[in-house]
């Protein structure tokens, strides 16, 4: 089984981890987990590129991201989980929902949050990719 682990580094996400973890052995083999966390790319201003060039860009979102992995990453590594960890830069939902299109996943485990009274169940990003995804997702609250 391919699974999708969407992370940005919250609580909500790391409880994510926590869970796929605690259900690992549910699965026949070991799953095959594809470590993600998507970056909102920063809005282009006059003059941006003048003042930041495209390697630094680059840079900044791969550090950014790596620093949201990290967490997920050390409790992969101390339930013995392999995985594959990438950074991508989108619009989120959207690019989670592609993303697990394009890697053949066949489920997409994501934290929520709930942090405004118009989603209070659930987190606005896990509600756009539940609403988005045909592939299963499972929300972790």
């Amino acid at each position: 089984m391919k699974i999708l682990l969407a992370v940005d580094g919250s609580k909500y996400s790391l409880d994510a981890v926590d869970c796929l973890i605690d259900h690992a052995d549910w699965y026949r083999e070991s799953p095959e987990v594809e470590l993600l966390t998507v970056h909102l790319p920063i809005p282009k201003l006059p003059g941006f590129s003048l003042a930041v060039g495209k390697s630094q860009l680059q840079r900044y979102y791969q550090e950014e991201g790596e620093a949201r992995l990290a967490p997920a990453k050390k409790k992969l590594d101390a339930a013995g989980i392999k995985y594959t960890a990438r950074v991508l830069v989108g619009p989120i939902a959207e690019t989670i929902v592609k993303q697990a299109r394009e890697s053949a996943c066949d489920l997409i485990y994501i934290g929520t949050r709930g942090m405004s009274a118009a989603s209070a169940l659930l987190g606005s990003t896990a509600t756009k990719v539940l609403n988005l995804s045909a592939v299963p997702v499972l929300l972790v609250k």
